[in-house]
């Protein structure tokens, strides 16, 4: 009996990284999976992976930058797995770079990938997160919204704010309805990660040796299981928190 058994999780940005990590990491708990993504094929080969752990997964390709298409896709979900109690907005395709040289559209983006598409993905989820006392919500930020240089970092940290505070907001008007909503600010080994460490290992070195704990945490492992531990009952009276996951580096005070 694992502690998320019957639970139905769904998952954005699902076929790799982050968000393959936190899928693994709840059906090893026993929770069913909606992996949703943009490459059909990164999504087909999760829930193959998810399936040998014994639970159910279902694939849904989705860019949440078409939040148009969410509510039919959050109806498929729940009519396809029997429901919703968990959801993670784990998704982001914003842009990095000297404000300087970042256009409109490019700015925007993050905001449309990130708040955007989970207030679309929350709203849509609420009816289901709702019904048997109650789901949970993570909401994937990070560090460097608290860091004094921010530089190159601007347009990311600033999406990531405002979804921390739709992370508060909502934990504080959904309380009564039982749902409780957190965030989480990940280092993480993604492909994103393991392509720039390649690219510049000097600074990937430094950065490391910054980190209190001495390595960047395991997609699974250090941030699914933190996920698992969030949506489940050892934490039934946590809600508007965002808890970072980065061994000890940033200061969130």
């Amino acid at each position: 009996m694992g502690s998320l058994d019957g639970r139905v999780a769904l998952i954005t940005g699902a076929g790799q990284g982050v968000g393959r990590g936190i899928a693994l990491a709840l059906a090893a708990e026993g929770a069913a999976i909606a992996a949703l993504g943009r490459t059909e094929g990164k999504l087909i080969t999760v829930c193959e992976e998810l399936r040998a752990r014994g639970v159910r997964a279902k694939p849904f390709v989705l860019d949440v930058l078409d939040t148009a298409r969410i509510p039919e896709m959050v109806e498929a979900v729940a009519e396809r797995l029997g429901g919703i109690d968990i959801l993670v907005n784990n998704a982001y395709s914003g842009s990095y770079g000297p404000l300087l040289t970042m256009s409109d559209a490019d700015f925007e983006k993050g905001f449309r990938s990130g708040p955007f598409a989970a207030f679309a993905l929350m709203k849509a989820c609420h009816p289901y997160l709702k019904r048997n006392g109650g789901g949970s919500v993570i909401n994937l930020v990070t560090s460097a919204m608290v860091r004094w240089d921010l530089r190159t970092y601007g347009a990311y940290a600033a999406a990531k704010v405002a979804l921390r505070s739709l992370t508060r907001t909502a934990a504080g008007e959904w309380g009564r309805d039982g749902i409780r909503v957190n965030a989480i600010a990940p280092h993480a080994t993604s492909p994103a990660y393991a392509g720039w460490q390649a690219k510049h290992p000097e600074e990937a070195e430094e950065f490391c040796a910054s980190i209190p704990l001495g390595y960047v945490g395991d997609c699974e492992q250090d941030i699914g299981r933190a996920v698992v531990m969030l949506c489940g009952p050892d934490a039934r009276y946590l809600t508007g928190a965002t808890v970072p996951l980065d061994g000890g580096q940033a200061n969130f005070d």
